[in-house]
């Protein structure tokens, strides 16, 4: 079995495939002083939970923006997988075609995405990634990234607007009953959540515009079905995308890795 893991700036995930079908998935706080073994105290009592154990993980993969964190998730693998993890952007073939002027500086959740996309999706993709950054990648019928837009998070968004104003209080993010809000929390929730939606329509519009060929908008993330029903902008919510890039990436690698 696999062990599938994608660690952002916020939150990590693993996720377990059988060779079938995605088993088991679990979330983390990223925490780039995590060590190896403090990752295998947590991650072996899910595993137990969910009736699986280390023993039965044969494989690994990572991608992960946090360069910090990588040693410690390789341990992981090592010590307790006892197998060698595949690293995205350490010498692991994607098999995509990278369009930018400098394609080492495309993040590699961006590229996994686009590859998760691909392999669930045909013709030209934009793919809009809620997390602490909101992405904005395209991907071109052919398959290839070619680039996009990066925004801040909606959490960001609260965050700074909490730090910046100190009678504002900090709110839960969520979807306000009326855009006219009738106390400060109602307002609050309303600028960010409404104005997040007008940020995601208002970037789609322009790249849409600029591409000039019709497009599948999917929406992935931690917070993306937040905003499910709240926009027509975006065509499908998939939460699945970047385990299914990490999936797709391990089995056009698997012959070279147990070469």
């Amino acid at each position: 079995m696999l062990l599938a893991i994608e660690q952002g700036n916020t939150n990590t995930l693993f996720a377990v495939h059988d060779g079938t079908r995605w088993i088991a998935q679990w979330r983390a706080a990223t925490d780039a002083a995590r060590t190896a073994d403090e990752y295998a105290v947590w991650l072996g009592q899910l595993l137990a939970l969910a009736g699986l154990s280390f023993g039965g993980l044969d494989a690994c993969i990572v991608s992960s923006v946090v360069p910090q964190s990588i040693f410690n998730l390789r341990n992981l693998a090592r010590r307790y997988l006892h197998v060698e993890p595949l690293i995205v952007g350490e010498n692991v073939e994607l098999g995509i075609e990278i369009r930018i002027e400098k394609p080492s500086e495309a993040g590699a959740d961006r590229l996994v995405n686009a590859i998760g996309a691909r392999s669930a999706y045909s013709g030209a993709l934009l793919i809009v990634d809620s997390g602490t950054a909101t992405t904005f990648d395209v991907v071109a019928a052919d398959g290839a990234f070619e680039g996009g837009a990066i925004a801040p998070g909606i959490n960001l968004s609260m965050q700074a607007l909490h730090d910046a104003a100190a009678r504002l209080p900090r709110i839960a993010i969520q979807r306000p009953r009326r855009v006219i809000g009738k106390d400060t929390v109602e307002a609050m929730q309303s600028g960010v959540f409404w104005g997040y939606i007008s940020l995601v329509e208002g970037l789609i519009g322009r790249i849409k515009d600029e591409y000039g060929a019709p497009m599948t908008v999917i929406g992935t993330g931690g917070i993306a079905a937040l905003f499910a029903g709240a926009t027509p902008a975006i065509d499908h919510f998939d939460s699945d995308l970047t385990i299914m890039g990490l999936l797709e990436i391990w089995r056009r690698n698997l012959g070279a890795s147990q070469a």
